[in-house]
Protein backbone atom coordinates (compact mmCIF):
# COMPACT_ATOMS: atom_id res chain seq x y z
CA UNK A 1 0.00 0.00 0.00
CA UNK A 2 1.42 3.48 -1.17
CA UNK A 3 2.10 5.66 1.94
CA UNK A 4 0.21 8.85 1.60
CA UNK A 5 1.06 10.83 4.56
CA UNK A 6 2.20 14.10 3.91
CA UNK A 7 5.20 15.31 5.17
CA UNK A 8 5.87 18.52 6.37
CA UNK A 9 8.69 20.37 4.39
CA UNK A 10 11.91 22.37 6.17
CA UNK A 11 10.70 25.81 6.31
CA UNK A 12 8.24 24.41 8.88
CA UNK A 13 11.51 23.67 11.08
CA UNK A 14 12.25 27.45 11.48
CA UNK A 15 8.55 28.34 12.52
CA UNK A 16 8.27 26.03 15.75
CA UNK A 17 11.64 26.06 16.77
CA UNK A 18 11.01 29.61 17.13
CA UNK A 19 7.72 29.14 19.24
CA UNK A 20 9.00 26.45 21.06
CA UNK A 21 11.94 29.11 21.72
CA UNK A 22 9.31 31.59 22.99
CA UNK A 23 7.52 29.34 25.08
CA UNK A 24 10.25 27.87 27.16
CA UNK A 25 11.78 31.47 27.68
CA UNK A 26 8.55 32.95 28.59
CA UNK A 27 8.58 29.87 30.84
CA UNK A 28 11.56 30.61 32.35
CA UNK A 29 10.51 34.47 32.48
CA UNK A 30 7.86 33.36 34.84
CA UNK A 31 9.90 32.25 37.15
CA UNK A 32 12.11 34.61 36.90
CA UNK A 33 9.40 37.77 37.39
CA UNK A 34 8.17 35.48 40.46
CA UNK A 35 11.97 35.36 42.52
CA UNK A 36 12.98 38.96 41.83
CA UNK A 37 9.47 40.13 42.96
CA UNK A 38 10.15 37.79 46.09
CA UNK A 39 13.85 39.46 46.33
CA UNK A 40 12.73 42.63 46.07
CA UNK A 41 9.81 42.43 48.90
CA UNK A 42 12.62 40.77 50.87
CA UNK A 43 15.13 43.23 50.30
CA UNK A 44 12.49 45.84 51.34
CA UNK A 45 11.20 44.49 54.66
CA UNK A 46 14.79 44.15 56.09
CA UNK A 47 15.99 47.27 55.19
CA UNK A 48 12.66 48.90 56.71
CA UNK A 49 13.16 46.76 59.91
CA UNK A 50 17.25 47.35 60.10
CA UNK A 51 16.34 51.03 59.51
CA UNK A 52 13.66 50.68 62.81
CA UNK A 53 16.30 49.41 64.52
CA UNK A 54 18.92 51.83 63.73
CA UNK A 55 21.35 49.34 62.35
CA UNK A 56 20.97 49.90 58.27
CA UNK A 57 22.46 47.56 55.92
CA UNK A 58 23.89 50.04 53.55
CA UNK A 59 24.27 47.71 50.20
CA UNK A 60 20.62 47.24 50.41
CA UNK A 61 19.28 50.25 49.01
CA UNK A 62 21.78 49.60 45.71
CA UNK A 63 20.17 45.59 45.84
CA UNK A 64 17.01 46.77 45.76
CA UNK A 65 17.88 49.15 42.59
CA UNK A 66 18.80 46.68 40.80
CA UNK A 67 16.11 43.99 41.04
CA UNK A 68 13.68 46.50 40.19
CA UNK A 69 16.05 47.39 37.14
CA UNK A 70 16.24 43.62 36.07
CA UNK A 71 12.38 43.39 37.42
CA UNK A 72 11.38 46.00 34.76
CA UNK A 73 13.01 44.12 31.62
CA UNK A 74 11.84 40.67 32.31
CA UNK A 75 8.63 41.79 33.27
CA UNK A 76 8.95 43.92 29.26
CA UNK A 77 10.21 41.24 27.74
CA UNK A 78 7.42 38.96 29.05
CA UNK A 79 4.51 41.36 28.37
CA UNK A 80 6.02 41.70 24.69
CA UNK A 81 5.09 37.56 24.14
CA UNK A 82 1.49 38.35 26.27
CA UNK A 83 1.14 41.18 23.65
CA UNK A 84 0.19 43.76 26.85
CA UNK A 85 2.30 46.59 25.63
CA UNK A 86 0.77 49.60 24.63
CA UNK A 87 -1.24 50.06 21.36
CA UNK A 88 -2.62 53.38 19.81
CA UNK A 89 -5.46 52.43 17.83
CA UNK A 90 -7.22 55.56 16.90
CA UNK A 91 -6.05 55.44 12.94
CA UNK A 92 -5.76 51.41 12.71
CA UNK A 93 -9.55 50.59 14.19
CA UNK A 94 -10.82 53.17 10.85
CA UNK A 95 -9.36 50.82 8.50
CA UNK A 96 -10.69 48.08 6.83
CA UNK A 97 -9.72 44.26 8.31
CA UNK A 98 -6.92 43.86 5.77
CA UNK A 99 -5.38 46.96 6.66
CA UNK A 100 -5.78 46.15 10.41
CA UNK A 101 -3.96 43.22 9.71
CA UNK A 102 -1.64 44.63 7.39
CA UNK A 103 -0.63 47.44 10.29
CA UNK A 104 -0.75 44.64 13.42
CA UNK A 105 2.05 42.67 10.95
CA UNK A 106 3.87 46.15 10.67
CA UNK A 107 3.47 47.37 14.16
CA UNK A 108 5.16 43.89 15.46
CA UNK A 109 7.64 43.72 12.58
CA UNK A 110 8.72 47.19 13.58
CA UNK A 111 9.34 45.30 17.50
CA UNK A 112 11.43 42.75 15.99
CA UNK A 113 13.74 45.10 14.42
CA UNK A 114 14.16 47.37 17.66
CA UNK A 115 15.50 43.98 19.63
CA UNK A 116 17.58 43.04 16.24
CA UNK A 117 18.91 46.60 16.51
CA UNK A 118 19.70 46.53 20.59
CA UNK A 119 21.09 43.30 20.39
CA UNK A 120 23.78 44.36 17.45
CA UNK A 121 24.48 47.93 20.13
CA UNK A 122 24.76 45.70 23.23
CA UNK A 123 27.41 43.78 20.71
CA UNK A 124 29.15 46.50 20.21
CA UNK A 125 29.06 47.73 23.67
CA UNK A 126 30.01 45.19 25.64
CA UNK A 127 32.54 43.95 22.81
CA UNK A 128 32.55 39.90 23.67
CA UNK A 129 35.53 39.46 20.97
CA UNK A 130 37.74 42.65 22.35
CA UNK A 131 37.73 41.65 25.76
CA UNK A 132 38.57 37.92 24.44
CA UNK A 133 41.76 39.39 22.83
CA UNK A 134 43.00 41.55 25.41
CA UNK A 135 42.69 38.04 27.72
CA UNK A 136 40.24 39.15 29.64
CA UNK A 137 42.07 42.02 31.00
CA UNK A 138 40.13 44.81 31.99
CA UNK A 139 42.59 47.47 32.29
CA UNK A 140 44.19 46.33 28.87
CA UNK A 141 40.72 46.22 26.97
CA UNK A 142 40.19 49.73 28.41
CA UNK A 143 43.25 51.25 27.64
CA UNK A 144 42.93 49.84 23.71
CA UNK A 145 39.33 50.74 23.30
CA UNK A 146 38.40 53.86 25.71
CA UNK A 147 35.80 51.49 27.19
CA UNK A 148 35.85 50.83 30.94
CA UNK A 149 32.53 48.88 31.39
CA UNK A 150 34.32 45.90 32.52
CA UNK A 151 36.61 48.21 34.97
CA UNK A 152 33.99 49.58 36.99
CA UNK A 153 32.43 48.84 40.10
CA UNK A 154 29.06 49.30 42.06
CA UNK A 155 29.25 51.79 44.69
CA UNK A 156 28.31 49.76 47.65
CA UNK A 157 28.14 45.77 46.52
CA UNK A 158 31.21 46.56 44.52
CA UNK A 159 30.17 43.93 42.15
CA UNK A 160 31.87 44.13 38.58
CA UNK A 161 28.42 46.39 36.56
CA UNK A 162 28.89 44.48 33.38
CA UNK A 163 27.26 41.76 35.02
CA UNK A 164 24.53 43.72 36.38
CA UNK A 165 24.30 45.54 32.54
CA UNK A 166 23.40 41.95 30.99
CA UNK A 167 20.18 42.40 31.48
CA UNK A 168 20.18 44.39 28.27
CA UNK A 169 21.77 42.11 25.65
CA UNK A 170 19.26 39.34 27.64
CA UNK A 171 16.14 41.87 27.47
CA UNK A 172 17.10 42.10 23.84
CA UNK A 173 17.42 38.76 22.68
CA UNK A 174 14.29 37.18 24.78
CA UNK A 175 12.75 40.31 22.88
CA UNK A 176 13.78 39.57 19.36
CA UNK A 177 12.49 35.93 20.19
CA UNK A 178 8.79 36.71 21.17
CA UNK A 179 8.74 39.68 18.58
CA UNK A 180 8.75 36.99 15.94
CA UNK A 181 6.95 34.19 17.86
CA UNK A 182 3.57 36.92 17.80
CA UNK A 183 5.04 37.69 14.20
CA UNK A 184 4.46 34.19 13.08
CA UNK A 185 1.03 34.21 14.76
CA UNK A 186 0.21 37.11 13.11
CA UNK A 187 1.20 36.52 9.44
CA UNK A 188 -0.94 33.02 9.82
CA UNK A 189 1.83 30.11 9.65
CA UNK A 190 1.09 29.20 13.17
CA UNK A 191 -2.50 29.74 15.29
CA UNK A 192 -2.32 32.17 18.21
CA UNK A 193 -0.93 29.82 20.77
CA UNK A 194 -2.68 30.06 24.49
CA UNK A 195 0.09 30.67 27.17
CA UNK A 196 0.74 29.19 29.73
CA UNK A 197 1.09 30.13 33.19
CA UNK A 198 -0.41 33.36 33.04
CA UNK A 199 -3.73 34.26 33.87
CA UNK A 200 -5.29 37.04 31.52
CA UNK A 201 -8.10 39.23 31.89
CA UNK A 202 -9.89 40.80 29.60
CA UNK A 203 -7.00 43.00 28.62
CA UNK A 204 -5.57 40.34 26.80
CA UNK A 205 -5.74 41.27 22.97
CA UNK A 206 -4.63 45.24 23.62
CA UNK A 207 -2.08 44.59 20.62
Amino acid sequence: MIDQTITTGPTIAPWRAIMKASEALLAAERLAITGLMFLLTALILVNVATRYTGMPIYWIDESAVYSVVWLTFVGASAMTRLRLDFAVSMLTERLPERGQWIAKIAATGLVVVFGVSLTAMCWLWMDPVGIARAGFDAREFAGQTFNFLYTERTQTLNWPTWVLYLILPIFAVSMTIHGLANLIEDIGFVPRARLKGFVLSDVDGVN
